[in-house]
This record gives structure tokens, sequence and C-alpha cells, in this order.
């Protein structure tokens, strides 16, 4: 299979191509006066108000204003092989200020763009999406997009995904999530 990548560059606007044996097979368009978001981008912010009445914290992300992160969406890691069932859960719905405190480091996902005076939403739950999978490392989850439709190719998918959680700590492997940084 002859595959080839096709770049065209003029002026403000970027186009490219593949093309897999003289078919396009995927075609992407950027151009220079689309305004460039920041969903989606991973940043190292700190801690910078922690707010119990609202179960929630204000992270500086180097961003205008502050970003907003939710109680629901920090991830926390656990020593679960030392806690019993109801210890895990008791920490899990722990409020905001037992989970985060001012002038902590933390890695966060931008899941909404700032809008008028206010800050960007995040969440601790970093997601990286690839061409065929998303790496979801602080998740114990193995899916199959719903696009498949076929049961037997969906049930292969989950088993492979399923055989390669058991990966290297360095690979993503569900005992080796991100940890918050503590200055």
């Amino acid at each position: 299979m002859a595959k080839e990548l096709v770049v065209s560059l003029n002026g403000r606007e970027k186009k490219i191509a593949i093309v897999e044996d003289d078919l396009v097979t995927e075609f992407y368009v950027e151009r220079g006066d689309e305004n460039q978001g920041i969903v989606g981008n991973i940043y190292k912010g700190r801690v910078m108000k922690v707010l119990p009445g609202m179960q929630s914290a204000f992270v500086d992300i180097g961003q205008e204003r502050d970003a907003f992160l939710h109680v629901a969406d920090v991830f926390e890691e656990l020593p679960e092989n030392l806690l019993a069932p109801e210890e895990v859960e008791a920490a899990r719905s722990a409020p905001i200020e037992d989970r985060l405190r001012e002038g902590q480091e933390v890695i966060v996902q931008v899941l909404k763009e700032p809008l008028g005076t206010k800050g960007a939403r995040i969440t601790s739950h970093v997601s990286l999406p690839g061409r065929y999978i998303v790496l979801m490392p602080t998740v114990e989850h193995v899916g199959v997009s719903r696009k498949i439709t076929d049961d037997e190719e969906r049930r292969r998918l989950k088993t492979t995904g399923r055989r390669r959680t058991r990966c290297p700590p360095e690979e993503g492997h569900p005992r080796s999530r991100p940890r918050a940084f503590h200055s």
C-alpha cells in the first residue's frame, strides 16, 4: 500500500491530506484566523485558593484568569492496597480542603474555554487521545468506540486492551497513575 502525506501552505491556511493508494483517506484544514483554544491542553498549575463552601479550587495555569477545579474533578492517588474498602470510599468522597491545599502543584487538563469573566474549567483526570486509542491514566477502564458495531470485534479489542494494561509502571498502568506534585 502506497501512503503519502500532502501538505499545502498558503497565506493563512494549511491543508494536509493523507493519500493511500491514490485515495484521500484523511483531510485536515487549519485557518490562521481561527481562534486557537486551550481545551485539551495540559498544564502544571498551582492551587491559588481552596473554597470549601463551593467544594472547588482556583488554579493558576498561566492564563489571564485562574482556572476552576471542582472537587469531582480532583484525582488523588490512594494507597488502596493499604485501606479497607470503606476507607477508600471515604477518601474518594473527602471534601476539597482535605484533597488540595493552597500552593500545591497539580497536573490538569482544560475541559472548557474561559468565557467572559470566568476562567477555564479544568480536571486532573488527564486523557491523551491518539488516532486509535485514548490513554486515560487515572481510570481503570477499557472501552471501545461505539462506532465499532461488530460484537466479536468489540470483545477482541476489549480483551486486547485489558491485556495491554498489564504493562510496566512507566507506560500508564492503572497502578502508576500520575500524582499531584507537592512543593
